[in-house]
């Protein structure tokens, strides 16, 4: 009933609430009426008729006292001009009937024999009245009367129930002439409610409800078009920041989707679905798992668990989508969890496109990882591989073989046909190789003429016999160029990989000492190494340079020379620029190069002394030289592998700076890319420690074959000298000038200046010019010359007059 009144409108309500007390007032008052008459109408009644039995009693007192029945008879005939009589009795004192009277219609009815225990009183619609007759304190008599008001009775309820009607009546004329009344509230709140629905089915909000009345409503009206004034505005707002959010969304470069736990797509921007080749419709409730590869479907759980198990954190994570039309597009993707306004979960991910990169970062790593000519992996590849090979036979006592090639006819070829045809020949030799030995063996390109291979699960005879097999296999192979032909040949050394190899290097110098054994043998044959072999012996010839070198330190038999380093831009000339170089002077006065005597000094743990001999003697001769060092811009001394690992190091470049008071900022120290890598912490330590100071460093040969991009964040270099390999033939190699030109655009944006080795002709100069190099050192701006001879040279000069070097 409730439910049935709170879904009526207010005209309905106003209405009953009209009609209600109304209808109750009427009953109650109905009612009382009826039972406040009835009750006036009995007491009356009896009140009337009692008085008329006390009065037959007062003119009975003589019928009774003279038993005169007839008079008694006469007093009660009073009583036939009521119509409600039913029986009038007159008794005596004995209780007996004296007279009585009855009407026809009720002859039936007699006088009762006692009324000892009768009263006055009403039944229902009869009267009984008992009326004794008392004369000074003595009962005479009782009249007894027995009245029947029915029809009185009806008479007043019919006068009661005229008397209801006529105020139901009144009631209703009043509900008729308040009705109108009521329009004046329910008008104005009908014509708001009109308004409200018609705004929230239109969403029109420049609706306004029509002010009727200054009444209460009236400002419930101006207070409603005051809200909407308000919404309106707040509407507008609102739609002005969903058309931004929706466009930031949609047209947002990166890809935006909302999972759920499950990686159920709710919903995806528009640059998702069109990375995707899908529509937005399409995408909703399917899967993210339906566009991810099996393999990177791990790393997306993995992604979704991280987030469901720290909401409060951004994660990521990468991995790679395959859109409709089965192109792969990688991704960094960002996610969190958050929660909407009915708190429920679900993941916000945003997926950054690095294709692009990725494919770049998978060639740079490629190309850091692989040999440019010949596909082959190269030599950082081959020492990472070899160093896991060792790790692995101390852990399953394996055997392994490791043979160590090298071309015996290379430089004749190179020599005579020229770089191009050396460059053709290491390709078909590689391919050679490449098809020579099993699948599961590993094959590298060491640099030039020198290659390697990783014979698995094989022990020293097994590997003697493959490359005696390979050695004739190089044999049988003519290589053509031009009407030329030439016969091949190939040393090879072996040695083996096994749970006594202590290290990488040991089994690599092995071999290294077997292949140059089998040179000093004859060349195209196959040496095993053997600690207790003779012929490795003749190789310990090596030694001698090492007593050389200690005694060329203590008698100062070496000497400095210096290149010059040009800028390209004029602008960056800011005086001498030229890398410090170290020369041998034997008995007989010839100048030696490094090229002689360095690789036995790195062998055999000499290099730091050496490099402490450069710098002390080098820091004294700039000292010497005030004018000099009014000139210099930078001065780059090379520093070894081995001396970024000594400890000593440091505190003796430190001890020298203060000693010959060299100001910091104009040395640079250049340390190659693969001792840098090689000792990758304490190297990263040794250059903040010294860069911290004021000076400058130069990572040496970078891309000759080390992972360069992968480590180049990790070192805080300011030069980047691009390796002479890939310089010396940009001219004709578009593959070196891609690599030249991807060095200098990943120098640049890491804020890195770049040198460009081997600059040998003006047409080199030129294309580097052209791709934005920065520094150039080469013949074609000078040789190496003794420090005295150093001189400040402007390579555009030096080129217009016709005095470049070859």
């Amino acid at each position: 009933m409730i439910d049935k009144i709170r879904g009526l409108s207010i005209k309905q309500k106003l209405l009953l609430t009209l009609i209600f007390p109304s209808v109750i007032s009427l009953i109650f008052a109905g009612i009382f009426l009826i039972l406040l008459e009835l009750s006036e109408f009995k007491k009356n009644t009896r009140d009337d008729l009692s008085t008329l039995a006390a009065l037959i009693g007062n003119r009975s007192t003589a019928a009774l006292l003279y038993d005169d029945k007839e008079l008694g008879k006469e007093n009660l005939a009073v009583l036939n001009a009521m119509p409600e009589l039913l029986v009038a009795c007159l008794y005596d004192a004995h209780g007996g009937v004296f007279s009585q009277l009855s009407k026809a219609s009720s002859e039936a009815l007699t006088c009762p024999a006692s009324i000892k225990y009768e009263n006055t009183r009403f039944e229902k619609v009869y009267l009984f009245v008992v009326e004794p007759i008392v004369v000074d304190a003595d009962m005479l008599g009782t009249v007894y009367i027995h009245a029947d008001f029915t029809q009185a009775y009806w008479r007043k309820i019919q006068f009661t129930g005229l008397l209801f009607i006529v105020l139901v009546g009144v009631s209703i004329f009043t509900f008729i002439l308040s009705s109108p009344l009521l329009r004046f509230i329910s008008s104005p709140i009908k014509k708001l409610v009109n308004t409200v629905n018609a705004i929230s089915d239109t969403k029109n909000y420049s609706l306004r409800a029509l002010k009727v009345n200054n009444d209460e409503l009236g400002v419930l009206v101006d207070a409603f078009n005051d809200l909407i004034n308000t919404v309106e505005t707040q509407n507008h707002s609102l739609i002005r920041a969903k058309n931004r959010y929706l466009t930031l969304y949609n047209d947002n470069p990166t890809m935006v989707f909302n999972l759920k736990d499950d990686g159920r797509i709710l919903s995806v921007n528009h640059t998702g679905a069109k990375q995707l080749g899908l529509t937005v419709e399409e995408l909703q409730d399917r899967f993210i798992f339906d566009f991810i590869l099996p393999n990177d479907s791990p790393n997306m759980q993995s992604l979704i668990r991280r987030c469901m198990a720290s909401p409060l954190l951004v994660h990521k994570q990468g991995f790679s989508l395959v859109a409709h039309n089965g192109h792969n597009i990688w991704v960094r993707a960002t996610a969190k969890l958050f929660e909407n306004e009915n708190q429920q979960s679900s993941l916000l991910v945003v997926c950054e496109d690095i294709t692009e990169a990725r494919t770049l970062s998978n060639k740079i790593a490629y190309q850091a990882s692989h040999d440019a000519l010949t596909g082959l992996a190269n030599r950082s590849e081959f020492d990472r591989y070899i160093n896991e090979l060792v790790k692995l036979v101390h852990v399953d006592n394996s055997v392994h073989a490791l043979c160590y090639m090298d071309l015996d006819q290379f430089k004749v070829i190179n020599d005579t046909c020229g770089h191009p045809a050396g460059d053709e020949l290491l390709r078909q030799f590689s391919d050679l190789l490449r098809k020579s030995v099993r699948r599961q063996d590993f094959v590298a390109r060491l640099g030039g003429d020198e290659f390697a291979v990783l014979m698995h699960n094989c022990s020293i005879d097994e590997a003697y016999q493959a490359c005696e097999k390979i050695r004739d296999t190089i044999q049988d192979f003519h290589f053509g160029w031009g009407d030329r032909s030439f016969t091949v040949g190939v040393s090879t050394g072996i040695s083996s990989i096994n749970a006594t190899s202590g290290n990488g290097i040991d089994p690599f110098t092995e071999a290294d000492a077997a292949c140059y054994a089998a040179k000093d043998q004859g060349r195209n044959r196959v040496h095993v190494f053997r600690p207790d072999d003779e012929a490795l012996a003749l190789r310990r010839g090596e030694m001698q340079w090492v007593s050389i070198i200690q005694q060329g330190l203590k008698q100062n038999r070496f000497c400095l020379f210096g290149q010059p380093i040009a800028p390209f831009n004029e602008k960056d000339d800011q005086g001498l620029h030229f890398e410090t170089l170290i020369r041998y002077r034997d008995d007989k006065g010839h100048i030696v190069s490094p090229g002689a005597f360095l690789p036995a000094a790195e062998r055999y743990n000499l290099a730091p002394a050496l490099d402490r001999w450069v710098i002390s003697h080098l820091f004294e001769w700039i000292a010497n030289k005030p004018d000099f060092l009014d000139n210099l811009s930078l001065c780059s001394v090379n520093l070894s592998g081995v001396s970024l690992s000594d400890e000593y190091m440091l505190p003796f470049i430190s001890e020298q700076f203060r000693l010959w008071a060299i100001p910091t900022h104009k040395i640079c120290f250049e340390i190659t890319e693969t001792a840098a890598i090689a000792n990758l912490s304490y190297a990263t330590k040794f250059i903040h420690y010294l860069r911290e100071r004021g000076c400058s460093f130069s990572l040496d040969d970078f891309g000759s074959g080390l992972s360069s991009f992968a480590y180049l964040k990790n070192l805080p270099v300011d030069f980047l000298k691009i390796d002479g390999f890939f310089v010396k033939d940009i001219v004709d190699d578009k593959v070196d000038l891609a690599m030249v030109k991807a060095i200098n655009e990943v120098g640049n944006i890491m804020g890195k200046k770049t040198i460009a080795e081997f600059v040998e002709n003006e047409e080199i100069f030129k294309l580097l010019n052209e791709l934005g190099v920065d520094y150039a050192q080469g013949y074609v701006i000078g040789k190496p010359v003794p420090l005295d001879e150093l001189k400040r040279i402007n390579p555009f000069d030096a080129m217009s007059k016709g005095t470049t070097h070859t």
